[in-house]
């Protein structure tokens, strides 16, 4: 089914999309809504610091910030695409926590809210009172993809709400983190390789788990891992086993995040490099020489040829 638009600017009103850099975005692209024009209210009053995160001033007229994520098409039509508030950006991904909480909805939990927590960690917060959390844990890795699978899910009896029965964001508990340790022990599952182990050390010498065991199944901003550690993460990869970041960048390690994933990453690596190291041994030993590599190796014949003539001589001119 095709999408439906929501229509056209009204007479006398004006519409911009822009990107998340203030700047007008192509036909089809999606952007923020800027509506301005003659319903454009002054501002709240007493409250610069909210009318200055809602107006905007773009070639002397006033433009309102909706919040709103849209496209335009080639014949000037507009289609909503969702709100710009319940977008986030986690390690490089842009992710739509609704999303998130249609899928949780699914393991028939009262209500949900998934919220981005500092830079790493996404939240999902479920009122229930008869799931735990491997549970919602167990059913988000196969319904979602490992990148938008929460950080830590915590269960509430009860939701705050505030006066007009929206859930009060600001009431929410703050995230405990020390409570991601467990999870390195809950469900343990050893490494099977020799690299698996190897990185499994690297893991356990960055994240300094207490009892330094992470089981290879576990995600790494499940466990207290965020982007700075991941960064000094795939520095020692780097240095343990030999690439630089042209023959592997650090994407793949944020959005595959696991040590038996990274395991399996660093051993394309070691499987490609294995594969050239040979192609090169191969094109030297059976390869035909160019005509200066001829002339190269014609000179240092003929250098050993005069070198051992001289012995030669030296030797019949002593003994003689």
């Amino acid at each position: 089914m095709d999408a439906i638009p929501i229509g056209q600017p009204l007479p006398n009103y004006r519409c911009l999309i822009h990107d998340e850099f203030g700047q007008h975005v192509i036909v089809g692209q999606q952007g923020e809504l800027l509506i301005g024009g003659v319903g454009v209210f002054a501002g709240y009053f007493g409250r610069d610091d909210l009318t200055s995160k809602v107006l905007v001033e773009i070639e002397d007229e006033t433009y309102y910030k909706t919040g709103d994520l849209v496209r335009m098409d080639r014949n000037g039509l507009i289609y909503y695409n969702g709100r710009k508030d319940y977008q986030v950006k986690l390690h490089g991904q842009r992710i739509e926590v609704g999303e998130i909480e249609q899928c949780l909805l699914g393991t028939h939990i009262v209500a949900c809210v998934v919220m981005k927590y500092e830079e790493d960690y996404l939240i999902a917060y479920v009122q229930s009172s008869d799931i735990n959390e491997e549970n919602l844990r167990t059913y988000c890795r196969t319904h979602l993809p490992p990148f938008m699978i929460p950080s830590m899910f915590i269960i509430l009896e009860q939701l705050p709400l505030n006066a007009n029965g929206k859930v009060d964001r600001k009431r929410l508990p703050i995230p405990d983190f020390s409570s991601l340790s467990v999870l390195t022990t809950s469900k343990y599952d050893a490494p099977r390789s020799e690299i698996e182990q190897r990185v499994h050390d690297v893991w356990c010498e960055v994240l300094q788990p207490a009892n330094k065991k992470i089981s290879t199944t576990a995600g790494f901003f499940t466990i207290g891992g965020h982007s700075l550690l991941l960064i000094q993460l795939y520095h020692q990869y780097q240095s343990l086993f030999g690439f630089d970041s042209q023959m592997l960048g650090i994407t793949p390690f944020l959005q595959q995040t696991t040590i038996s994933e990274h395991a399996k990453l660093l051993e394309s690596i070691q499987f490609i490099a294995g594969k050239s190291k040979e192609w090169q041994t191969l094109h030297i030993n059976e390869g035909k020489e160019s005509f200066s590599q001829t002339s190269i190796f014609n000179g240092i014949i003929y250098h050993c040829t005069i070198f051992r003539c001289c012995i030669v001589r030296s030797r019949a001119y002593l003994s003689g």
